[in-house]
């Protein structure tokens, strides 16, 4: 969607939140807007959606208007459609009893204030008065979430050893507000974060996945290195990986750039992880180490990682594959004119070169990564996927039969293709019936 179409869908969104404040207003309730629309307001970010919080109960809602349903009954969250839009309306309310480390177990209706009080950190726990007559009463604020946002903290609503105990979760959207935002994590929330780190893997890996992906997927407003960062100085890395916390640097991550309007990958970013992590923690670590890695280790931390993040098919193979043709493009100048076609060809030789550009930072790399894509250009000239001029039908027609020997001369003959020694289809059939 274009800018002006986000405007317009975030103008209905305001204007459709705004009117069900009006309505719950004229019939004596008192409703705000709150949460995540009010901080980024005030922070001069467009809101992606708005929400509704109100004294009104969800029966109440659901009388006043047409279009409702239950999208969280038991914690009395009303699905509103007008205009085409829909806003969630919750009902103030107090929550106990979390036994899971995520969820509550009680719930009971209460007031703004009670409200603001069992959110997770101050900045989330502002409320706006549209229908305000004067600036000064347009932001209610309990918790003094205003203060935090302007001085970029990141801080838990009271003792945030309980708000974490109570969801274990909030550590995660901690980490990932502050990368988003460019804020700090105040002092005594970052301490809590350290002490219920390892309690972290109490929650599920789809959660701990989506929370990941929200933070590492680059693209505004996502911060990708200072996530990461905040996961390995906070210990959460442990948790979320499912492997010892290492608290290394991450100078290949952090050196991540999109490359000819090539977006970086969710893939990449964690590909580019996984070496800070297991290959360049080594000071030393060459092109070998690399290659290592990729034939050792591997597969085994790209299951565990998979597992532990819930990636899905797509994102587990790209990363795999990104990490497997990596060692191809470091040993480039070694390689035939066939090799370096093929490499091209791959699909995610975009986010293979853009992994091979962040390792700057070690010896010669730049200067690989300057000549490949010097020569790759005249190779894409030329064409680095043309169709076969010979196919396993021609082979069969020569009495050949499908196995090992057959996928040989195939690629054989397709190599010489790519090498301009083969240009027509009858230069390809004299070759197959040469090499019989």
């Amino acid at each position: 969607m274009d800018t002006l179409g986000r405007m317009d869908r975030t103008g209905a969104a305001r204007d459709a939140a705004v009117k069900i404040v009006q309505v719950l207003h004229d019939h004596g309730h008192t409703a705000y807007l709150n949460g995540g629309c009010v901080r980024d307001t005030l922070l001069g970010i467009e809101p992606k959606d708005y929400d509704v919080a109100t004294d009104a109960r969800p029966d109440v809602v659901r009388r006043l208007f047409d279009n409702t349903q239950y999208v969280g009954e038991s914690f009395g969250v009303v699905l509103v459609r007008l205009n085409h839009v829909s806003i969630e309306v919750a009902t103030f309310r107090i929550e106990w009893g979390y036994q899971d480390g995520r969820r509550p177990t009680q719930v009971q209706f209460s007031d703004a204030e009670h409200d603001a009080l069992r959110r997770d950190f101050t900045i989330n726990a502002l409320f706006e008065d549209p229908l305000a007559t004067s600036e000064a009463d347009r932001i209610i604020d309990y918790v003094d979430g205003r203060a935090d946002l302007e001085a970029g903290l990141i801080r838990a609503v009271g003792d945030p050893d309980q708000r974490f105990g109570e969801d274990y979760l909030r550590m995660l959207r901690a980490v990932r507000f502050a990368a988003w935002l460019g804020f700090k994590i105040e002092k005594r929330t970052a301490r809590a974060i350290r002490n219920h780190a390892h309690q972290l893997g109490r929650i599920s890996p789809e959660r701990i996945g989506q929370e990941v992906a929200a933070m590492l997927t680059p693209a505004p407003p996502a911060r990708p290195a200072t996530a990461i960062r905040l996961m390995q100085r906070l210990r959460l890395d442990s948790a979320v990986l499912n492997e010892d916390h290492a608290a290394v640097k991450i100078p290949t991550t952090a050196a991540l750039r999109a490359k000819r309007g090539n977006p970086i990958s969710y893939a990449t970013v964690l590909a580019a992880w996984m070496l800070d992590r297991h290959v360049f923690h080594d000071e030393k670590a060459d092109t070998a180490a690399v290659e290592r890695f990729v034939e050792g280790p591997m597969p085994a931390v790209v299951r565990r990682w998979r597992r532990s993040l819930c990636l899905s098919n797509d994102d587990r193979d790209a990363l795999r594959a990104i990490l497997t043709h990596l060692p191809r493009a470091l040993a480039w100048s070694s390689q035939g004119v066939a090799l370096r076609k093929r490499l091209l060809a791959t699909p995610c030789w975009p986010q293979v070169f853009a992994l091979l550009c962040a390792e700057r930072h070690r010896p010669g790399v730049t200067a690989l990564a300057g000549r490949i894509d010097r020569e790759a250009k005249a190779l894409f000239a030329e064409g680095v996927a043309p169709p076969p001029l010979a196919n396993g039908d021609d082979l069969i027609a020569m009495g050949h039969k499908p196995g090992p020997e057959f996928r040989r001369l195939l690629d054989a003959v397709y190599d010489a293709q790519l090498e301009g020694r083969i240009r027509s289809r009858q230069d390809a059939l004299r070759w197959l019936q040469q090499a019989k």
